[in-house]
């Protein structure tokens, strides 16, 4: 290839991958963004859209996986493809909702597929081919699509869910996710896709998902991420209504799930180029060590103010691990089956992140506040960060 045509096939990656997460990120993180008006519009508890948070979660991580293996091994526009338009469906399903069992399907189950095969885990997979050697910073640029997409998407809801209603909300975001397949199609023609994607000379280098799995390296990430997971989606899915039980106003609640977005953007390009500079373990340490903070601060004090400095802080975090995931299972595990191993990690992640929703709402609905919740958070910061220093 040209000089002209490498560089137009390196911004074609980050393009793709920053536009896929955008719209899915923005996406997935709208049920918290409508969990308070939706769930007393329908007489619903909270624990009822937090099983289909639940639900979603588990299943999303599952097809997570499964991308990262067809990622592999299949065309990559296929799988980003497949997942748009089976977002689009279960996501606009949802502004037709009535009853609970509609919920589990079209979000928990539907949407929840098609979230999982156009995700991280793919875009990740294409993004390590093309940038070896600056892997962290290119996989922090279009992870950012995630924290980026919760700003401008959740952020331009929340004007108007009052306006509009949520279900419009829900149709609007499955015409967006709809409307980036061709675009997708365009942008990886057979070509091109072969140019960005092909593996290189080297790929079949490293560990089986078996034999990674075997491994203490294997069992400590699981472990990290796993904590992580729970933490980032009880907030993701709780931290407006509870920013509504303290005080804050519908808007402005809102809104603080929409900035999380834009911290998480500044988390997540520092730990890329921390990571570029000296590897993910620091970054990760960091990362659990903020959120010692955070938890403290949340645990001791609950004004409004104190809440506003949760959410944004938590935001720094929230997607800061998200990058290093594939540099951290590559450098253990090199790169054969790298689509699949990081698939197996982040589909972890996401079913703890599953539980998370949920018990956080079941707590809430048991006990009316989340307090034993930010307790046990805290104290899963404090392992997690132990937990670092067994990284290699």
């Amino acid at each position: 290839m040209s000089n002209s045509e490498l560089a137009r096939a390196s911004v074609t990656v980050l393009v793709v991958g920053f536009l896929v997460l955008f719209v899915g990120g923005g996406s997935r993180f709208a049920i918290g963004l409508v969990l308070k008006p939706m769930t007393e519009d329908l007489g619903w508890s909270r624990g009822t859209l937090g099983a289909a948070a639940a639900m979603f979660l588990v299943a999303s991580a599952a097809c997570m996986f499964l991308s990262g293996r067809l990622a592999d091994r299949f065309s990559l526009r296929l799988v980003l493809c497949s997942g748009l338009v089976i977002s689009a469906l279960g996501i606009g399903l949802m502004s037709y909702v009535s009853t609970p069992w509609q919920a589990l399907l079209f979000y928990g189950l539907i949407f929840a597929v098609g979230n999982g095969l156009a995700s991280i885990a793919p875009v990740g997979v294409m993004v390590s081919r093309w940038f070896p050697g600056r892997i962290g910073l290119a996989n922090a640029i279009t992870t950012s699509g995630i924290g980026i997409g919760q700003l401008f998407i959740i952020g331009a809801l929340a004007g108007v869910l009052s306006d509009i209603g949520w279900r419009s909300g829900y149709m609007w975001l499955g015409i967006a996710n709809l409307m980036l397949v061709p675009v997708v199609v365009s942008a990886m023609v057979h070509k091109q896709e072969n140019a960005v994607t092909s593996k290189p000379a080297s790929v079949d280098a490293g560990a089986t998902l078996g034999e990674a799995t075997r491994t203490g390296d294997f069992r400590f990430l699981v472990l990290i991420y796993a904590i992580c997971g729970f933490q980032d989606f009880f907030v993701a899915t709780h931290v407006v209504a509870f920013a509504q039980e303290r005080g804050v106003d519908a808007l402005l609640a809102g809104n603080l799930l929409a900035v999380m977005g834009l911290t998480g953007v500044v988390g997540v390009i520092l730990a890329g180029a921390w990571c570029d500079r000296t590897g993910p373990q620091q970054a990760m340490l960091f990362c659990f060590v903020l959120r010692i903070a955070i938890f403290s601060l949340i645990v001791i004090d609950q004004s409004v103010i104190s809440v506003a400095a949760f959410a944004l802080a938590f935001g720094i975090t929230f997607w800061l691990t998200a990058p290093l995931t594939v540099v951290l299972a590559r450098n253990a595990f090199g790169t054969a089956n790298l689509g699949a191993i990081s698939g197996l990690i982040v589909m972890i992640h996401h079913m703890f992140g599953g539980l998370g929703a949920y018990i956080g709402a079941a707590i809430f609905d048991l006990s009316g506040h989340y307090d034993a919740m930010f307790i046990s958070m805290l104290v899963l910061s404090i392992a997690a960060s132990t937990l670092c220093f067994r990284l290699h």
